[in-house]
């Protein structure tokens, strides 16, 4: 039951925050590192990622895809990783501090949780006892 709670609770937080990249894309850029190739295409995709993979987390039709949702969504927390690194070091180098360690430390810790919770809610032989 804490599983398919939890997985519900992730796919609305990646749903989100899919339809905010694609509407406001500007924040997402301005810490996107500069070696990423095409960055406004960059950031359409991760929106793009988000809504699908949300959406895939909680179909009721296949756990096979629920866990495929699953692993997407690690691979794509993973893979962004570097962003919140580079807005970090950025915001360090800033005079102000920008938003501070009292943001960018949780969320530099929450990122392997999130990579694990996206494995752990979809795994199939719990999803599929649970759907």
């Amino acid at each position: 039951m804490i599983r398919a709670i939890l997985r519900w609770i992730l796919a609305v937080f990646y749903f989100a925050a899919g339809v905010v990249h694609l509407i406001k894309p500007a924040p997402f850029l301005t810490i996107t590192p500069d070696w990423v190739p095409a960055p406004e295409a960059v950031v359409l995709l991760t929106g793009v990622a988000e809504i699908l993979g949300a959406i895939g987390l909680v179909q009721p039709f296949s756990a096979r895809l629920r866990q495929a949702a699953g692993w997407g969504l690690a691979l794509y927390a993973l893979c962004v990783w570097p962003a919140n690194i580079n807005h970090l070091l950025m915001d360090m180098g800033r005079a102000d501090g920008g938003l501070g360690l009292a943001y960018h430390v949780p969320r530099m810790f929450a990122q392997p949780v999130i990579i694990w919770l996206a494995w752990w809610v979809s795994r199939p032989n719990e999803t599929a006892r649970e759907a």
